[in-house]
Order: structure tokens, then C-alpha cells, then sequence
């Protein structure tokens, strides 16, 4: 092996960790720790996204996700799933509960954020930063990881 080979071996050796633990993000704001946020691969951009994501409050006080924005979308917007009758909608939620000492999530089938108005078609292994707005902490940003478009979970552990 020509020391070139070897350099060019060792450079991407030594990049494996930092790609492994691209997938498992975990940004800190005071006691809340936001983790796992993944959305589905689109089909072009006529259609909106879905933003997920695992928020854990370490705090003796309650907290609030009150908005989210991201470059991609024109108009995010927190939605929650209902489902009434046997019909599902997805109305616009206000805010979503972050209370003290537990950890939500935003997840299909539940609260998560709606991309709506996409600049860019959202390609698997692409990702993208999101901002959250909370009551208490403030604006926190996270890489997004984008995920096949079959992907019903984030596809990684975070333990803090």
C-alpha cells in the first residue's frame, strides 16, 4: 500500500465515528435535551414534509415548544394526528408540552412538524437544521437527518 493509499485509509478511518454519531445529534439548552430528529425522504416538493424529533426535559419546571422554522419550508407549522370517528386530521397545534421531568416526542401518529411549501425535494441521507422555539429555553437549533421515505422512527440511540 502507497503511503497515499494508506493517508487516503486512515482519512476515512478516522471519519467513521464522526459520520456514526451524525446520526444520533443531541443538542443541549439548559435542562432540555433535543435528539433524534429525522423526516422522510419526498417525492418532489408539491407535497409537505414532516419534522420528528425527541425532546427530554432534565428541568423542575415545565416548558413549551411553541414554533419551529427551518431554510427548507416556507411554512412550518406544528400539527397533531387526531383521530375522530375513524377519519384522521391534522389540525395546527399551538404549542406541545414539554413537562418537567419527562421526554415527548414528536412522532408519526402524533404531535410533529409540518414542512409545508418545501423549497427542495428532501433526499435520503440528505440533512437539514431545524430551529425550535420554546417558552423558557428559547431557539434551538438541530441537524435533521433525512431517512427513506418508508423510515417510521429515527434510526439511532442518544443516551445523555
Amino acid at each position: 500500500m502507497t503511503m497515499k493509499a494508506f493517508g487516503v485509509a486512515f482519512g476515512f478511518a478516522m471519519l467513521l465515528p464522526a459520520l456514526a454519531s451524525a446520526d444520533c445529534a443531541s443538542v443541549t439548552a439548559g435542562d432540555l435535551t433535543i435528539s433524534k430528529a429525522w423526516s422522510r425522504a419526498t417525492i418532489g416538493t408539491q407535497r409537505p414534509a414532516a419534522f420528528y424529533v425527541e425532546i427530554r426535559n432534565d428541568s423542575e419546571a415545565d416548558d413549551r415548544l411553541i414554533g419551529i422554522e427551518t431554510p427548507i419550508s416556507g411554512m412550518p407549522m406544528l400539527h397533531q394526528t387526531v383521530i375522530q370517528d375513524g377519519v384522521a386530521s391534522m389540525p395546527h397545534a399551538e404549542a406541545v408540552d414539554v413537562p418537567a421531568g419527562e421526554t415527548i416526542s414528536l412522532s408519526p401518529g402524533g404531535y410533529h412538524g409540518m414542512l409545508m411549501e418545501l423549497n427542495t425535494a428532501l433526499s435520503e441521507g440528505q440533512s437539514f437544521p431545524v430551529t425550535l422555539t420554546f417558552e423558557q429555553a428559547g431557539a434551538v437549533e438541530i441537524d435533521t437527518h433525512v431517512l427513506s421515505i418508508r423510515a417510521q422512527e429515527a434510526q439511532c440511540d442518544v443516551e445523555n
